[in-house]
């Protein structure tokens, strides 16, 4: 029940903001033009504000037609729009509010005149600064869209304590996020693929999230994957979108045949997937450990399955090894200090928000507020984590400011 009232009391604020937005900014119209602008705006506000719903239902249903799909995400793009333009307005009318008691408490305490109407007044201006904000997200959201498959190469360097001399200079990429339920043009991911083998990695970890939510998502994609080879072969690990956690299923066997499916796909495509579990790769005389974890997050409302104590039985402690552990929020929860001869974890999850700002200068992105290691390398004492800001896509269908990842991690001598 407080989550409908909170639901009613937020969509009410986001109308009642993005239609005094439009009112207030093009109130100098003429009358009729004015009429046609708000009631094109109503429309539009009402389909925005649907827009969620839908998707809801056929995100997990599966989309009846690709027109209906960009058309639904396109008003997806609108309500984010909207949802800017209506906190520009509502901050406009918090300064005007406090502009309003300033003066009447100095009003009350001098002999000055204050007269409320000239005060409490929407600025034309600030609403126009509001509609040009929200329609500046809308197409920047739009444009993204187009940038769903430019896939960047990151090439990182970690340094690693007592490293065997043989494993000096060894290339991981590092692929997460794969979401193949979102894909929607093969021939792209395949180039996305042939970028990652044309790195010529000694080994290839993925780090969870194969699907949205279905195994068969994978099915069309699978000899795409498959291609992916490396000399000390291909690690995977599952995130929490691989257990079908998210969708209704007919009954509990259907739900673990799911991922049964899931797992063999992953066996087809010739990846070891690791459940709570490790190996030791070998070159030449020197070993080198790996562990893979299930979904493990330090955060409410996500799935625990991993079992970091398990993985890691009858590994040794003077060995360094490597974690894959799909969500980063395990790092500080089970892993830093706890385990120092974890020396690289690899994680992804966050996907960077698919939007954000990366320059030399300046990061940031919405998931920063909820993820402490959103995106990138971290370090703590003498290990580390890098967060893949992921290969697919999932919700948004594009990426602005974060593009697609492919990660080039190279291990040396710290």
């Amino acid at each position: 029940m407080r989550t409908l009232i909170f639901l009613f009391l937020f969509f009410a604020w986001l109308v009642y903001y993005g239609l005094t937005a439009v009112y207030t900014g093009f109130r100098n119209l003429d009358e009729t033009t004015l009429r046609i602008v708000m009631a094109t705006h109503t429309l539009l506000v009402v389909a925005a504000v649907a827009s969620p719903f839908f998707y809801r239902c056929w995100s997990e249903r599966g989309w009846p037609h690709p027109v209906v799909k960009y058309t639904i995400h396109t008003l997806i793009a609108l309500f984010i729009g909207l949802l800017a333009m209506a906190a520009v307005v509502f901050i406009g009318d918090l300064v005007v509010g406090l502009k309003a008691i300033v003066l009447g408490i100095f009003a009350a305490f001098t002999s000055s005149s204050f007269s409320a109407a000239s005060t409490i007044t929407r600025s034309p201006l600030m609403a126009q600064l509001a509609i040009a904000t929200g329609t500046l997200l809308f197409l920047g959201l739009l444009y993204g869209v187009t940038r769903r498959y430019r896939y960047q190469v990151r090439r990182v360097q970690v340094p690693v304590d007592n490293l065997p001399p043989a494993f000096q200079g060894l290339r991981i990429v590092q692929l997460s996020d794969i979401h193949s339920g979102s894909f929607d043009n093969p021939e792209a991911v395949r180039k996305g693929v042939a970028t990652a083998v044309a790195l010529q990695p000694d080994l290839i970890l993925f780090s969870g999230d194969l699907v949205n939510n279905r195994a068969d998502e994978f099915e069309p994609y699978l000899p795409i994957f498959a291609q992916l080879r490396a000399p000390l072969g291909v690690y995977s690990v599952l995130g929490n979108h691989d257990y079908g956690d998210y969708i209704p299923w007919p009954s509990t066997e259907a739900k673990q045949e799911n991922l049964r499916r899931l797992i063999r796909y992953q066996q087809q495509a010739g990846w070891k997937l690791l459940l709570n579990e490790s190996v030791t790769l070998h070159k030449g005389n020197d070993a080198l450990t790996l562990l893979g974890v299930e979904n493990w997050s330090g955060r409410a409302g996500f799935s625990r399955y991993g079992d970091l104590a398990r993985a890691l039985e009858g590994t040794p402690t003077d060995q360094p090894a490597i974690l894959i552990s799909h969500d980063p929020s395990h790092w500080l929860a089970e892993i830093a200090d706890v385990h120092p001869q974890i020396a690289l974890t690899l994680s992804g999850h966050t996907h960077g928000m698919q939007f954000g700002i990366e320059s030399r200068w300046f990061r940031w992105s919405p998931v920063q507020y909820m993820y402490k290691q959103w995106a990138g390398l971290y370090q703590h004492g003498r290990q580390y984590l890098y967060v893949n800001r992921g290969f697919g896509f999932l919700g948004y269908l594009g990426r602005l400011g974060m593009p697609p990842e492919i990660t080039l991690l190279e291990l040396v001598q710290a």
